[in-house]
């Protein structure tokens, strides 16, 4: 994966909800381009980090054997932008299951404020299709500070 988009997971309830964090850095090369003078995280990334944290939630409630691939955006809304400096607070819960896969609901706020929306639908598959089950398990112990450090 290109853009890892998730700096912390701050607090989950398996197969409902989880809640994760991501620092917009000056430094992103995505701002570069996003607007030239006048930096702004593009609002498709904000959506591929409430994607990215789903993904989370499934791989910790199926043991990390499962992970989500968006298929069907059912509604998004943008509200204002996220701009470097920001700590955008990220929110997704797991709504219905349907015959094309699990439905989730999630929103982006910086300071309480909303920016980010989404409804969307994304379908289960092999965690190991696509990555390292154990280096995922590192990775979500070092977002979650389960791996001590001093």
């Amino acid at each position: 994966m290109r853009y890892l988009l998730i700096d912390r997971i701050i607090e989950w309830e398996k197969h409902r909800s989880i809640k994760g964090i991501k620092n917009i850095a000056m430094s992103e090369d995505f701002l570069e381009f996003h607007f030239p003078d006048r930096p702004v995280m593009p609002g498709v990334m904000l959506l591929e980090s409430l994607t990215q944290l789903a993904g989370w939630l499934v791989a910790l409630s199926s043991d990390f054997t499962k992970w989500v691939l968006i298929n069907h955006v059912r509604q998004c809304k943008f509200y204002s932008f996220a701009l470097p400096g920001d700590q955008v607070e990220l929110t997704i819960e797991t709504t219905e299951a349907t015959k094309d896969g699990q439905c989730f609901k999630g929103i982006g706020t910086v300071e309480g404020k909303k920016k980010i929306v989404l409804d969307f639908q994304g379908e289960i598959i092999d965690l190991d299709l696509i990555e390292d089950i154990e280096r995922k398990q590192k990775e979500f112990a070092i977002l979650t500070r389960e791996t001590p450090w001093r």
